[in-house]
């Protein structure tokens, strides 16, 4: 079953692109789904399957034996992580196409077709154990992303949205080949856990770690919209089709922080223990600053995609600084902290897709009050914001805690303050909007919004839409249901922690991988109980409700507090706004200063 995550989609996409075009709307739907379905099947019995041992693929059956130890094929490298994201991946997707259903009155086959693509390619960077197919995927993932960004091509913001997606993220797959290509040349092999035993075997120069684990790097923190790479995402989610920003924020950003963080610890791990400390001040820089950075956007947003897609760099930040502990257990909370977001984000943007099909808008200010008559989809979107503030019984609870645990570890306690500023702001910034939206609280024209940007979105829909289908609110209910339950598991015990430990034994775990043996997981402890309030979630749930509250009544002394720090974080806010010109010179040079920026801090402080 190995390949077929990628192999069922690809071909799927290759049948339809030769025969769709002849195809009924409703053929098409239906094989998109079916598709998606088998794959998400296919995807959760390899991550059960992979808790028992390490599953290798070896294309053609170019294995290693035990007594030439090289790796020669190519392989996928399955263990739950991997098979657990591809499995959210395809989950997604599925959700995506349900909602589709309903959604687009007149659809054509290339949609499906990319749609498809899409899925095969990011299912296949979840489970690539060698460097090069790595980056092919990525590429794949990007050239399909940019087709579904730029979907509504006759359209200028599309077309720009999509020029800035493609050009950010082609400037870091460069250095990212050009890495690969620098540590090919140095350790003849591709195999990313042959590649990590032979740069650990060889005590390679700190200098050289640094650069190519930079370089190979960096165009998946562009992927992720890491500060100050981030500025493409909110461009393009407000132009993309609303399914497809289901799967942009749901799961394509997270794929660029799982990616940095399997290339730290499989590959330079063993040979950078030197620069341990450099690699986790870079880290913890560039978590901090995208934390906070998204978040202060996204409270000063006024567009509901713009909003959310703010929020998903912000928390994204929060995943950097799970990963910037070098820890296990800082790993495991980013992990659990991704599918949860994943799955709490996908449903607000379905939300989000639901305004503007039924009333034409996402603007908060053009919807004030006018959708009270769609009230149960404004209690979604609320306990959406529930799940953006990490409170159970959220996936993100249960991830936020167990990162916050490792930060308190590692003598970072202010890790916790970031992230708890951070949820504060984008849950507070959902819940405004809901209560603005569904419950006509507030004014027209807030003071506290005072020079948000209106932007003119057109519907994605043609004519009058009286009621919401079920295809449409029912994957927006199942995924929030999903991001709940899906922490039930790691509530009773540690596998995904478990797991993740075997990266701390890189001798044990790339034995396994490269010869198929079975690796023992170190014990674990025990995880974080799902139930109960910490002092954390007492601040974040307070802060949420009074700064919306504060938001929405501005001119009120009961709420003066509340407004004061409300008018204080979007002037910060008004000042970031600058940067955000549209202008992808711009952000070239964004990207090239930061790229010189974070290379100088970890050669400098290794």
């Amino acid at each position: 079953m190995a390949p077929l995550p990628v192999v069922i989609p690809l071909m799927v996409a290759a049948v339809l692109a030769a025969v769709g075009h002849s195809f009924h709307r409703r053929v098409l739907d239906s094989i998109a789904l079916a598709t998606s379905a088998g794959v998400t099947a296919v995807c959760g019995l390899l991550a059960v399957e992979s808790t028992h041992h390490v599953i290798v693929y070896w294309f053609g059956n170019w294995q290693p034996s035990a007594h030439a130890h090289f790796p020669v094929g190519i392989c996928f490298m399955i263990d739950p992580i991997g098979a657990g994201l591809a499995a959210l991946t395809s989950f997604l997707v599925l959700a995506a196409f349900t909602f589709s259903w309903s959604y687009f009155e007149s659809v054509k086959a290339i949609y499906h077709i990319l749609m498809l693509v899409f899925l095969g390619a990011m299912c296949g960077l979840c489970l690539s154990g060698d460097l090069f197919n790595l980056f092919v995927w990525f590429e794949l993932m990007t050239a399909a992303g940019v087709a579904l960004c730029g979907y509504k091509s006759e359209e200028g913001q599309s077309l720009q949205g999509a020029l800035n997606f493609a050009v950010l993220n082609t400037a870091g797959a460069l250095l990212s080949l050009g890495g690969v290509a620098l540590v090919y040349a140095y350790t003849g092999s591709l195999n990313m856990c042959e590649v990590g035993q032979t740069l650990a075997r060889h005590h390679s120069s700190t200098g050289f770690l640094c650069v190519s684990f930079l370089f190979i790097i960096s165009g998946f923190l562009v992927k992720a919209a890491v500060f100050p790479f981030h500025f493409w995402l909110a461009d393009a989610h407000a132009v993309a089709p609303t399914p497809v920003c289901v799967l942009f924020s749901g799961v394509m950003v997270e794929l660029g922080v799982y990616a940095v963080a399997r290339i730290y610890w499989v590959v330079f791990s063993g040979a950078a223990a030197p620069s341990t400390s450099a690699i986790r001040t870079v880290f913890l820089i560039v978590g901090a600053l995208t934390t906070i950075v998204g978040a202060l956007y996204c409270f000063g947003q006024r567009h509901l995609k713009r909003l959310l897609a703010f929020s998903t760099i912000s928390h994204v930040g929060v995943m950097v600084l799970g990963l910037a502990i070098l820890q296990p257990e800082g790993l495991a909370g980013s992990a659990i902290y991704l599918i949860g977001h994943g799955l709490v984000k996908a449903s607000l943007f379905i939300g989000a897709g639901i305004l503007l099909h039924r009333f034409g808008s996402v603007d908060e200010f053009d919807l004030l009050g006018r959708c009270r008559e769609v009230l149960p989809i404004g209690l979604l979107m609320a306990l959406g914001a529930a799940g953006l503030a990490g409170l159970p019984p959220f996936a993100t609870f249960l991830g936020e805690k167990t990162i916050e645990e490792a930060a308190r570890h590692v003598h970072q306690p202010w890790i916790v303050a970031i992230i708890v500023f951070a949820e504060i702001l984008t849950s507070g910034a959902v819940l405004r909007f809901t209560m603005r939206v569904f419950g006509g609280w507030g004014k027209a024209r807030e003071l506290t919004l005072h020079g948000a940007p209106h932007i003119d979105t057109k519907p994605e829909t043609t004519g009058q839409h009286s009621h919401v289908p079920l295809f449409m609110w029912g994957p927006m209910l199942v995924l929030l249901l999903a991001a709940c339950l899906v922490a039930l598991p790691w509530a009773a015990r540690s596998g995904i922690r478990q797991e993740i430990q075997r990266f701390e034994t890189p001798g044990i775990y790339m034995d396994a991988v490269l010869l198929g043996k079975t690796a023992a997981a170190p014990a674990a402890k025990p995880a974080v109980a799902m139930l109960g309030f910490s002092w954390e979630q007492v601040i974040v749930l307070i802060g949420m409700i009074g700064l919306a509250l504060g938001a929405l009544a501005s001119g009120s002394a009961k709420y003066r507090f509340g407004s004061s720090v409300a008018r204080l974080l979007l002037r910060a806010q008004a000042a970031l706004r600058r940067l955000q010109s549209g202008r992808v010179g711009d952000y070239v040079a964004w990207f090239t200063i930061g790229i010189a920026v974070y290379g100088a801090l970890l050669v400098f402080l290794r």
